[in-house]
């Protein structure tokens, strides 16, 4: 992973004193909130519904043991005892106080952390594939060229105030688990005919008010015009997205309003003027940050594991964690093994402090000190030994995050909705609860197979609710709230919108038509290998509206 230089290191101290002093001229009257507010944004802190929330960058979802050891501190010293992983791949620790946060920043600037451009009108954390570096189908580990985006983007002068956030993901491999099409700028690595490394580049993806799939304007950018292409599309953004109606002055509406061709034209336009100047990348700088992210020195082994089918065979709830939590591995005799943050009944994306712990000590022994976060709010060990996972399946398992469900019904997303955020509208949390209790049986997950459900407490979709197989929204209506479902999104390579079935059904009565649905599914779907993504695809919205508002 990439480790902090010389330069690196001064520029985060630099901001923590500087937030440092901002913080104590609010506490002692000198700023007001509204002065302070655009202030404590810049370095991740909000005021949400009940305290101050503070959110904590993990670039690319990649961090190590003694940074998961600080983040374990931290929520145990700071917080409540525990924290929160994000869609963004973020953390975020729900209950610090204001006077606490400079203390905070220190210690994670400490292990090369911080929380710069966690929040604002700027370029927030760039995410990537969370099997990055080891996955069996990857043409090239994507995070390298996240670093570099990290580089170029922290602080940028020019784009430091957007019209609106901006997000950028980047992926390795055909098979899309960073979502890229549901961002601002999606890259996609690929090789051209003579087998360099480019990049398929999509733009104007985002979910929120106005969901839309980003729009594809280069099938091949060559790496060395990684940056400047980048640079190119967010000046075109700078320069005519919408300031007069923050709803739409995302990247997406521009597309939308100016029209692709247009668009790819003064991107182009843009590019040609700039491709050949200080944003073109060296090879030779290429390679030195591709050199931080070496792989680990890894022996060829068996592509099976004695120890593991022996237990296989003799232990039900490990053989479903084998047949859900794994992912394959580039080299023979491992394999990426993922952590559900998503315990029956539990919370989707919390972790203890306790709970963070036991993950360092498992990167460290295990691991080769190497650890991610997905946007799917779980955690990855990414180059574990086959050999080595009944051992790691036993300290998850007395750890409560060894449940075998990784994309099943169980495996939720679901935002902190009304519970924290000052700008839900309806409860995500509770609801992600009930769903994992109805369905949380090991058999009938294992009947339902393959199924994303993602739950968003408002209209701002943290819950990535548009691009849920079923996604479920929280509105207030008359004071009471109401869920909102849409069928057939996808955040993958066929990325999707979801479509909205008929009028919300209430919290009491929400759970029950989640039930209706997977029940429709299961006597629809042409076989067991047929997921429900692809039968609803296959058959439509018409069983799945009949079988919850009855027949038109």
């Amino acid at each position: 992973m990439y480790r902090y230089d010389e330069f690196d290191a001064s520029f985060v101290n630099q901001r923590t004193e500087q937030f440092k002093d901002q913080v104590r001229r609010r506490l002692a009257g000198e700023l007001s909130e509204d002065e302070f507010k655009p202030l404590r944004l810049m370095n991740g802190l909000y005021l949400q519904l009940h305290a101050y929330m503070l959110r904590v960058a993990i670039p690319y979802g990649t961090l190590n043991g003694r940074q998961m050891r600080k983040l374990a501190h931290i929520a145990r010293t700071y917080d409540k005892g525990y924290g929160h992983f994000t869609t963004r791949q973020n953390i975020q620790f729900n209950w610090p106080k204001l006077e606490d946060t400079p203390k905070i920043l220190e210690e994670l600037a400490e292990v090369e952390m911080h929380a710069i451009q966690t929040s604002g009108n700027c370029i927030r954390n760039v995410t990537a594939d969370h099997f990055a570096g080891a996955a069996a189908d990857e043409i090239a580990d994507p995070r390298p060229y996240a670093e570099i985006l990290r580089q170029w983007s922290s602080l940028h002068p020019e784009f430091s105030f957007l019209p609106r956030k901006f997000k950028i993901a980047i992926t390795g491999a055909p098979n899309d688990r960073a979502a890229v099409q549901v961002h601002d700028i999606g890259l996609q690595l690929t090789r051209n005919d003579e087998g360099e490394i480019g990049f398929v580049v999509y733009v104007g993806g985002g979910l929120g008010r106005t969901p839309m799939i980003g729009r594809k304007v280069r099938d091949y950018l060559p790496e060395e015009d990684l940056l400047a292409y980048s640079e190119a599309i967010l000046r075109v953004y700078n320069r005519y997205g919408r300031r007069d109606n923050k709803y739409k002055a995302r990247i997406k509406i521009l597309v939308h309003e100016t029209g692709l061709e247009e668009l790819k034209a003064d991107i182009e336009e843009e590019f040609e003027k700039i491709r050949f100047g200080v944003l073109r990348l060296p090879d030779e700088e290429v390679r030195r940050i591709e050199a931080y992210f070496a792989p680990p020195p890894l022996e060829v082994g068996p592509s099976a594991s004695e120890a593991v089918e022996a237990r296989r065979n003799a232990d039900a709830a490990f053989a479903q964690f084998l047949a859900h939590n794994l992912n394959p591995h580039r080299v023979p005799g491992y394999t990426s093994v993922t952590l559900s943050m998503k315990p029956i009944g539990g919370i989707p994306g919390d972790a203890s402090d306790a709970q963070m712990e036991v993950i360092a000590d498992l990167a460290e022994q295990y691991g080769h000190d190497e650890i991610r976060i997905s946007h799917e709010q779980n955690v990855i060990l990414p180059h574990v030994k086959l050999d080595d996972v009944p051992a790691i399946y036993d300290r998850l398992s007395a750890a409560e995050i060894a449940e075998g469900n990784a994309g099943l019904i169980t495996d939720i997303i679901a935002c902190p909705g009304m519970d924290y955020c000052a700008l839900a509208t309806a409860r995500s949390i509770p609801v992600a609860q009930r769903i994992s209790e109805r369905f949380g049986t090991a058999e009938r997950q294992a009947e339902i197979g393959e199924l994303k459900i993602k739950i968003s407490g408002c209209i701002n979709a943290c819950g990535h609710h548009h691009v849920g197989h079923i996604g479920i929204l929280g509105l207030e209506k008359k004071g009471e709230e109401f869920y909102q479902v849409t069928l057939g999104g996808s955040a993958n390579e066929n990325a999707s919108i979801g479509e909205i079935v008929g009028r919300g059904f209430s919290s009491e009565e929400v759970i029950d038509a989640i039930e209706k649905l997977v029940d429709t599914y299961l006597g629809l779907r042409s076989g067991k290998e047929e997921t429900f993504l692809d039968a609803y695809r296959r058959v439509g919205e018409a069983p799945f509206k009949e079988a919850l508002y009855g027949a038109a």
